[in-house]
Formats: C-alpha cells, sequence, structure tokens
C-alpha cells in the first residue's frame, strides 16, 4: 500500500500541492494508524496530512476521487445467463474466467496491478495511450483470452460453446474500452511538464475540464490574457508612429531654426469597444461561460463597457454582480444564488430576444460587439431570428459562439443554421484554444 500512496504524492505534486518528505511519512503513519476499511477515515488523515489550505484541499478532493476510483468496470451490462461450466476448459484461463463470471472487483483489481506492473504512472503524454493499453492489457492476459476463443471456435462442441466464445469477445471488446478509459484517466493524472500539461488544457473540451486542473486553468487565461494585450498593444504603438503630424513639427521646429529635430506623429484615438455579452447558463453551456467570463473581463482594459445577460427559461440583466463581486463570486452568484430571479427549466431563445428586443435594444450601438454564447437549442419555441437580425444590423459586430461541435448544428432542436445568416462571425467554440481565437478576433477589430 506505501507504493501507492507514493504514486498518490507524486500526482498530488503534479497538480500542485507542494508536500514534503516528512509530510509523505505522516500520511503513511496516518493511513496505517485509521486502516484502509473506511474509504472517509482514510481520506481524512491523508487530507489531513498532505493538504495545507484551502486550494489544495480542492485539490486534494479531486485527484483522490480520480485516482482511487474504482467504478471502471460498473458499468451496467445485460445480466450474464450463460453457465460459465458449460464449458469447462475457459476456466482454466484467469482472464477469461473472470470475464465468464462478471466478476467486476476482481477485474478492476487485476487491471489496477497490470498497471503497477507496466508502469503507467509514467504516462507524459496523448501519444503513449495505445502504448499502454497494450502493456495493461497483455498483462493481465489477453493472448490467452485470444487464444481461448480460438480454441473454442475452432472445436466442434455444442451450442453452448460457441456461446462461451460470443461472451468471452463481447468481454475483450468492453475490457479493451474500459482499459484505454483507465489510461486515459491515468495520463490525466500523471501528464508532467508545464508546457505539455497546460497544451492538454487547452485543446480538450471545456466540458470535459475536471475540477482540480480549475486552478490551471485559471492561471493559464490569465497568462494568455497578457500575451494579448502584449500582442495588441505592440499593434498599437506601431500604428501611432506611421504618419507624421507636419503642422504640430513645424511649430514645434520653429525654435530650432526649422530644422525637424523633434518629429511629431498624428496619434489615432483607441477606439475600445462595448461589449455585450449573453450567455445560455444551461448545465451544457455552464462550463464554457465561466472560462469565457474569465477571459471578457480579464480584458477590461481593452474593453470599453461590459454588459451581461444571462438566461436560461427567462432572461436577467447580471451586469451588476460582475460589477460588484470578483469574476470568481460572480460566477458562483449567478449559478447558485436562489435569490435570482432566473427560472432554472429548459433554454428559451424566444423569451429571451423577445426581452433584449422590449428592454435592452437601446444598448446596441455602431461601437457594439454583441456576444451570444449558447448551443441554440431552443426546445422547439420560435426562433425569433428577426430579433436577431435587428440585433445584427444596429451593432459593429454580432459573434455566436457555439459549444456543440458542428456535426451536431441543425439536428434535433438545434436553430443555429437558422440563426447563422445574421451572425458576422460563428464559431465552434469548446476549448481554450477556441475562446483565445474568438477574444483575438474581437481585439482585432476594436478600432
Amino acid at each position: 500500500m506505501e507504493g501507492v500512496l507514493g504514486d498518490f504524492i507524486t500526482v498530488l505534486r503534479k497538480a500542485g500541492v507542494r508536500v514534503s518528505i516528512s509530510e509523505s511519512l505522516d500520511a503513511v503513519s496516518a493511513a496505517q494508524i485509521m486502516g484502509y476499511d473506511n474509504r472517509r477515515l482514510f481520506k481524512e488523515a491523508l487530507s489531513a496530512s498532505l493538504a495545507k489550505s484551502h486550494a489544495e484541499k480542492n485539490i486534494f478532493d479531486s485527484c483522490f476521487e480520480s485516482f482511487f476510483s474504482f467504478n471502471f468496470f460498473q458499468s451496467p451490462k445485460k445480466a450474464n445467463t450463460h453457465n460459465p461450466e458449460a464449458y469447462p476448459e475457459a476456466l482454466k484461463d484467469q482472464l477469461s474466467a473472470l470475464v465468464l463470471k462478471d466478476d467486476k472487483g476482481q477485474l478492476a483489481a487485476l487491471m489496477t496491478e497490470a498497471g503497477r506492473m507496466a508502469n503507467i504512472s509514467s504516462i507524459k503524454n496523448p501519444m503513449q495511450k495505445s502504448l499502454f493499453t497494450m502493456k495493461i492489457l497483455n498483462q493481465m492476459g489477453m493472448p490467452g483470452m485470444e487464444a481461448m476463443v480460438g480454441q473454442i471456435k475452432s472445436s466442434t462442441g455444442s451450442g453452448l460453446s460457441q456461446q462461451t466464445a460470443e461472451l468471452l469477445e463481447k468481454g475483450r471488446d468492453d475490457l479493451v474500452q474500459t482499459v484505454k478509459e483507465y489510461v486515459e484517466q491515468q495520463l490525466q493524472l500523471n501528464a508532467d511538464g508545464v508546457d505539455s500539461k497546460d497544451q492538454f488544457l487547452k485543446t480538450t473540451p471545456l466540458s470535459q475540464i475536471e475540477l482540480r486542473h480549475f486552478h490551471r486553468m485559471d492561471g493559464l487565461i490569465q497568462r494568455l490574457i497578457r500575451q494579448l494585450e502584449d500582442r495588441h498593444s505592440r499593434r498599437l504603438k506601431t500604428a501611432n508612429r506611421g504618419k507624421l503630424d507636419y503642422k504640430k513639427t513645424l511649430r514645434k521646429s520653429i525654435s530650432y531654426g526649422g530644422f525637424l529635430f523633434a518629429p511629431l506623429w498624428k496619434k489615432k484615438k483607441e477606439n475600445r469597444p462595448d461589449v455585450i455579452v449573453i450567455c445560455d447558463i444551461s448545465r451544457s453551456v455552464l462550463r464554457t461561460v465561466r472560462f469565457l467570463m474569465l477571459f471578457i473581463y480579464g480584458l477590461n482594459k481593452r474593453i470599453g463597457k461590459i454588459h451581461t445577460f444571462i438566461f436560461y427559461s427567462n432572461m436577467i440583466d447580471a451586469s451588476y454582480i460582475f460589477d460588484r463581486y470578483s469574476i470568481e463570486e460572480a460566477l458562483s452568484k449567478i449559478t447558485t444564488d436562489p435569490s435570482l430571479p432566473i427560472i432554472r427549466g429548459k433554454s428559451d431563445y424566444n423569451t429571451m430576444f423577445t426581452n433584449f428586443r422590449d428592454h435592452h435594444m437601446h444598448l446596441v450601438t455602431k461601437n457594439t460587439t454583441v456576444v451570444i454564447l449558447g448551443d441554440a437549442r431552443n426546445n422547439f419555441n420560435p426562433p425569433r431570428a428577426e430579433v436577431l437580425k435587428a440585433i445584427g444590423e444596429r451593432c459593429k459586430r454580432l459573434i455566436w459562439l457555439n459549444p456543440e461541435t458542428k456535426p451536431f448544428w441543425g439536428t434535433g432542436d438545434s436553430e443555429i443554421k437558422t440563426y447563422a445568416p445574421y451572425c458576422h462571425l460563428l464559431q465552434e467554440c469548446n476549448t481554450l484554444v477556441h475562446l483565445e481565437r474568438v477574444v483575438g478576433t474581437l481585439l482585432s477589430a476594436r478600432r
């Protein structure tokens, strides 16, 4: 068990928790005293020894639930009514016997041990997933199971024997998929190096980002914000030096006898855009909303005014929440505060567009960029595309960000193809890379 705890402490360190050698020894001692039978007590003993702040406790909780997860064989399957004794030869192979008996506990233990034997904790990047999957399957005994299937198929036994072969083939396919999921989990836990982990997070769908990665994502967004500000501020300075102001230069040169010792340049006034953000906060979009708002409000020096609206079954103006509280507090309030007059039913774009037209259309000017974040799934309500068209005609730019992948656009109750003709930019947006591109486009169009 000390080896398992050592691997867990390595995962904590990679996730950002500072753990010293003495704290590691304390954790081992605490675990021995509390025992391993009670999961809650075991977790509390480790937490008391290893997590030293509120942020570290959040990381610890997420890492613990992922690392000590035994849910890989818990997916419901059709009951196995086949009698394993129908082909007793299959029971001589350990893996085949476990599959036929549907012994999920032993299969999970066998996979975990095979992972340790294959040194799964050394996985560093996605390119290694196939390699470790094969190593674990071979360590579990997949070659023997394949040979058993071939032996049964080549025999001239009864129909029960052929049924055994079919069950083993189905079990083999399920096992391969389960091991792939296990390797993917281990990759997220053990991916090493800031650059590789950051790149992994930037390209991972935002809806799949685990809670333990939020602190790293927030730091990554702050770095991207600084890069965007530096990039666009340099462009402004270059542009400002591009055109000579003859009148001011000649006037300044009088004191030098007419020699042009001090050229002056015309300064182009920076036109910071006003931004209106309209966010669907239904569960399918909520993660993307969080990271978009971190981006938008992090760039408030480059943006004039920011108006924020959130909607579900109805729409409310949430600008005062973001003005009054920090970003994290504001995001927490719009998602959990029961005092907000938001109706958490089904997404209703009909009500949202109607409310915006009747009460907030005056906010839209030629200097306004309107950003709508939502999957456009309207639950078969009227789409009210004419309101979106009116918004597009009044504003400087209308940007729609859809967190769904393009193959799902226009399927079922999705109205995104109805709205598409009225958007200046319609963008799939479900990763940090997508968000960075969109915000970069927003800043590029601000002059």
